[in-house]
């Protein structure tokens, strides 16, 4: 089956129980046990529980892996996977990183022992020349947040092989209707499920797939033991969320592509980021492992004021933190999702005032573009 025929036929959509197609949403903290030292498949509700199982099953099929695991956000997500690792431990990590991302492993990690440096991922001699004797995984977002950049998965995977190390992927921007990294060799994928997965601004949640049984193995215990789970409801709204992910991406897409296209022609406009365009960096590398450019655009005004004067002059695209909602949502990167990236490194990167992220959401594109087009006027 196709991808899109697999969203809503994963094998765990239906309740095996009553034949509901839609699996129940099971509040329980604990379980009743026949007996004393023989327990059933489910004893307390950090453990497991069928709503969860379900999810964290869905997600694991889309990707490809052998075990999902389904957590409170996308950062508990992301620091349970980092606390596979150990004190004097060392990761290579994408440059151009969310800043969530970066402020995890560069405020919190590095004072538990692990430390991380931060290369441009678009060069794989950088990535290799970044390998230390204590290196253990090499950490990557593709395309990257918020400037689009494009990782070759193949290329890692096959520099991670060669020197025993694992790889990790958040997949946040594409999903798995779009890329699949374990099928290029990736060993772990990360995902904020309360971006496109839910789709819908309702709920905060993340969810990791491993491709083998030990590194599975490992995820499971932290999670367990980490406590860091999603509940039932979200659990639930998330699987909802799915079962429209194909029709969602196709007209985010749609509309994205048609709203990059417009700003390009700007002269307002001094550079737009968007994997669908013929002049993007890395789109062939883009176009051979994944299924479509995705639904964000950034771009960058000619300076910080304008930029701002345009975020604060539209009435569609909320301003917002966050992406991945049926609404548009606008926001300015240097001051909200990069907003715990040290400074130097925001300027290094290019993560700087005048450039703005654009999630285009549902809306009639040629409305986004009318909007954008008389906010642009004002400046």
């Amino acid at each position: 089956m196709k991808i899109g025929t697999r969203i809503l036929h994963t094998g765990n959509e239906i309740d095996r129980n009553t034949g509901a197609l839609s699996v129940p949403v099971y509040h329980a903290s604990t379980y009743r046990q026949e007996k004393a030292g023989e327990f059933g498949p489910y004893s307390y509700g950090r453990s497991g529980n069928p709503t969860r199982d379900a999810l964290e099953s869905i997600i694991t099929e889309l990707e490809g892996g052998i075990d999902g695991f389904a957590f409170s956000s996308g950062m508990a997500a992301l620091s349970s996977v980092f606390l596979i690792f150990s004190p004097g431990d060392h990761l290579v990590v994408t440059e151009d990183v969310y800043g969530g991302t970066y402020r995890v492993l560069t405020q919190l990690f590095n004072r538990l022992g692990i430390e991380a440096t931060f290369v441009d991922f678009t060069d794989p001699a950088k990535v290799k020349a970044a390998v230390r004797e204590n290196t253990k995984a090499l950490f990557a977002e593709t395309p990257s947040n918020p400037l689009l950049r494009i990782t070759d998965l193949q290329v890692l995977s096959e520099t991670a092989r060669e020197k025993g190390l694992l790889t990790i992927v958040d997949n946040t921007f594409m999903t798995p209707y779009l890329q699949r990294p374990i099928e290029m060799g990736i060993d772990i994928v990360i995902h904020s499920g309360t971006k496109y997965l839910g789709g819908h601004s309702d709920l905060i949640a993340g969810l990791v797939v491993a491709a083998d049984k030990e590194t599975a193995a490992r995820i499971g215990f932290i999670q367990n033991a980490f406590g860091a789970i999603l509940g039932p409801q979200d659990c639930w709204l998330l699987m909802r969320g799915i079962k429209t992910l194909k029709a969602r991406m196709d007209m985010h897409q749609q509309g994205a592509a048609k709203v990059a296209e417009w700003l390009s022609r700007q002269p307002e406009i001094r550079q737009v980021y968007f994997p669908g365009l013929p002049d993007h960096p890395g789109k062939d590398i883009h176009d051979r492992q994944a299924g479509g450019p995705g639904g964000i655009v950034s771009f960058r005004m000619k300076d910080g004021p304008a930029a701002r004067q345009v975020l604060e002059a539209l009435c569609l695209p909320a301003l917002a933190v966050s992406l991945g909602g049926v609404e548009s949502i606008i926001s300015y990167p240097v001051n909200m999702s990069h907003a715990g990236m040290h400074p130097a490194h925001r300027e290094r990167t290019g993560v700087t005032d005048d450039l703005v992220r654009l999630s285009v959401g549902l809306e009639d594109p040629d409305d986004l573009v009318a909007d954008l087009e008389a906010a642009i006027k004002k400046i």
